[in-house]
């Protein structure tokens, strides 16, 4: 249950860290209406709270393994929102951050 916590937590975090990068995007580099950026910086602190919600009491073992499902959640945004397409590599390297995330957070413990 612990591990299906983390990983429901992880990708709370990063719908609120990406959704809200997407809104300042939104707002200064495509020049939409200012208010999307304030709901940007708002999702982003939300982001925060999301991560120290996780299981694990280590801060940059948390932040370490987020940095992954960043990276594989960054890319999945821009299909999903942004129609973009990525390549073969992108994805490979996505998978391999995931691969690192599952070593890094959920690795055997002394």
């Amino acid at each position: 249950m612990t591990v299906l916590r983390s990983i429901t937590l992880f990708v709370l975090a990063a719908f609120a860290e990406i959704g809200g990068c997407w809104l300042v995007w939104q707002s200064v580099r495509e020049q939409r209406p200012w208010w999307l950026a304030g709901l940007g910086v708002a999702a982003l602190g939300a982001y925060g709270f999301v991560a120290a919600l996780q299981p694990d009491s280590h801060f940059g073992r948390v932040l370490a393994a987020y940095g992954g499902v960043f990276v594989a959640g960054s890319l999945l945004w821009g299909v999903l929102v942004d129609g973009f397409r990525p390549t073969r590599y992108d994805v490979t390297g996505a998978l391999v951050c995931l691969a690192g995330v599952a070593v890094i957070m959920y690795g055997p413990r002394r």
